[in-house]
């Protein structure tokens, strides 16, 4: 599953520019411009003026081809100037800028007014484009202070303060939701952590499969041994990681079983780790039925924030337990399958398997 996933359709193809014209497609926007040439103006695809026929239409890649070929902007959409989304996530880049550049989190109402909106609106807002609240944006972004501040050898304590908590109160509150284990647990690389870990074959390559004593931790295809330990001892450096007893090579074994025949179900217990963004993404992708798939922006709207297409998009790239957090069954909103961290090919196949293709 790639980090670049796409969230928006492929509006490339003339037959599927035509049809979001057609239908008003908001996400083709910025994608394309649209001449009529009975009118002389160039419309955005989403533009509520009167439909016209497809012979009187010709599609434009920029707004400046549109205007070079002689159309003048449509005064109803206004092409010739940014989006209000695209605006408004101007005006949030700068206020996230803000946030990240202060000793101290501004309140609401300094971003508020540095974004010329009402502080209502702009929390309204913020969320919409970034799919979290203001204050949970600063919360990640001192939490990512502190994780640096860990990695090089500073006391939990002073990496605490020098990432900008007031009190260690207010960060062990929320630490193992932020870092997936305790300061303490994080700044030892998983120290004192046992991880059982079982390398094994299936029809789709090697698979790894590692749990703690809470459950299921990673579940990972790969093309070699050394890459899928590699990429577990990266996450885990400190961690006790052995070979499993019989108990764990029998959850093993009934993973490779739910791979091989999704329709058994899957029912073993998870460890998963993640921001509280990210833990709602991966539980509505748990809710995806088998047999079934779901786009980023419906994932976006079955958690609540519509907006956070590409929030959703990084939560996927972010799971490491495949299958059973089943990131797999979220394709683009055309139907036509994105990427995929372990390929495309493994996609299709469990996607086939599971009878969604």
């Amino acid at each position: 599953m790639d980090t670049h996933l796409e969230t928006k359709p492929d509006f490339t193809d003339p037959a599927r520019r035509w049809q979001a014209v057609q239908t008003k497609d908001r996400a083709a926007d910025g994608h394309f411009w649209y001449g009529v040439r009975t009118t002389g103006v160039y419309c955005r695809p989403h533009c509520p003026s009167r439909p016209t026929k497809f012979e009187n239409v010709t599609f434009h890649a920029s707004r400046d081809d549109a205007e070079a070929h002689g159309y003048r902007p449509c005064k109803r959409c206004r092409p010739d100037r940014d989006s209000i989304e695209q605006h408004q996530a101007s005006v949030i880049a700068k206020a996230c800028r803000l946030i990240e550049a202060a000793e101290e989190t501004p309140s609401l109402e300094a971003l508020a007014s540095a974004s010329a909106m009402s502080p209502f609106h702009f929390h309204r807002v913020f969320k919409s484009v970034t799919g979290v609240t203001p204050k949970q944006y600063a919360v990640a972004h001192r939490a990512k202070r502190v994780t640096a501040k860990l990695a090089e050898d500073a006391t939990v304590t002073s990496a605490i303060y020098e990432g900008g908590f007031n009190s260690s109160s207010r960060f062990y509150e929320k630490s193992t939701g932020m870092l997936g284990m305790t300061p303490t647990a994080f700044k030892a690389g998983g120290k004192g952590e046992a991880i059982s870990v079982s390398i094994t074959a299936c029809s789709l390559g090697l698979l790894l499969v590692a749990a703690t004593e809470k459950g299921i931790c990673s579940i990972q295809f790969g093309d070699s041994e050394a890459g899928l330990m590699a990429a577990l001892k990266q996450r885990f450096p400190k961690a006790e990681i052995s070979s499993g007893k019989p108990q764990f090579e029998a959850l093993v074994a009934r993973t490779v079983a739910y791979i091989e025949r999704p329709q058994a179900g899957f029912s073993l217990p998870l460890d998963i780790r993640g921001t509280a963004f990210q833990q709602r993404v991966w539980q509505a992708l748990q809710a995806i039925p088998l047999g079934e798939t779901a786009s980023y922006r419906q994932i976006a709207d079955a958690i609540g924030q519509p907006a956070a297409v590409r929030a959703v998009a990084g939560a996927c790239a972010a799971n490491n337990i495949a299958v059973a957090i089943p990131c797999h069954r979220v394709v683009k909103s055309d139907g036509a399958l994105s990427g995929y961290r372990w390929g495309v090919k493994r996609k299709a196949e469990l996607l086939e398997r599971e009878g969604a293709l």
